[in-house]
């Protein structure tokens, strides 16, 4: 991980690797982030406050911010301000369980996009090689249906209308939706949503699964369908009317 009192290159384009600075307080967290992405060609350097990320983000030039949704000092959405009167860099928030409200407002303030938080190095480094390369790949969005979600935005839609989702409902949606039309297990919910083993909180997916369904306005159960002693299998309820329908 680079130490981040000095930048070997300012100028973005004499770099062979892209930069991106880390600003999180969870300093081993830090390192395992830039020890996986290193191994992929990203240089990496970390700060613990938005104080010190300031004080980087203008001295190391880097390519791609990442800012925890619980940075200290300077806060996060603060920092996302701050930044932007200077330089159009990409910001990623990272959030974990509870920073809804801190997403809404530093997508507000103008960062790029949110990103779960413990970090994931395949969400992460086509967002960085993207950046360095010029070509950030534009919003990545995926439609089921009525349905719309914008895994950037931290949004979903339907009907077009806007829908505010908490983080944990927010991530299980994504991954319904990557798999729609097909049924996931209980235990492959709890894997990659909750980043859980545990077999025996799978209540717990029942639970948001109900809550889910009520801010989409599934009311019948047809969107995100139960399939009894498996998972569940979220479906194109229009393409499926039409499907009933067809003689």
């Amino acid at each position: 991980m680079t130490q981040p009192q000095t930048a070997p290159e300012v100028n973005g384009d004499s770099r062979t690797a892209p930069l991106l600075l880390v600003a999180d307080p969870e300093t081993s967290l830090v390192q395992g982030l830039a020890d996986a992405l290193e191994r992929e060609g990203v240089e990496v350097a970390g700060v613990t406050d938005g104080a010190q990320a300031l004080l980087q983000a203008g001295a190391l030039q880097p390519d791609v911010v990442l800012v925890s949704a619980s940075l200290p000092v300077i806060g996060a959405v603060e920092f996302v301000r701050a930044v932007r009167l200077a330089r159009a860099v990409p910001v990623l928030l990272g959030v974990g369980e509870g920073h809804a409200e801190q997403a809404v407002q530093a997508l507000a303030a103008g960062a790029t996009a949110c990103v779960a938080r413990p970090y994931r190095v395949p969400e992460l480094l086509p967002l960085v090689q993207g950046a360095f390369s010029g070509e950030p790949g534009g919003r990545r969005t995926l439609m089921v249906g009525r349905v719309e979600l914008d895994v950037h935005a931290y949004l979903v839609r339907v009907d077009g209308r806007a829908v505010h989702l908490p983080l944990r409902e927010f991530e299980l949606l994504h991954y319904l939706m990557r798999n729609a039309h097909r049924t996931v297990t209980r235990e492959q919910i709890m894997r990659h949503v909750w980043n859980s083993t545990e077999t025996t909180s799978t209540n717990t997916i029942a639970v948001h699964v109900k809550r889910l369904r009520a801010r989409l306005g599934d009311t019948d159960d047809r969107l995100i369908q139960t399939v009894r002693g498996v998972g569940y299998r979220l479906v194109d309820r229009a393409a499926q009317d039409r499907s009933v329908g067809t003689p």
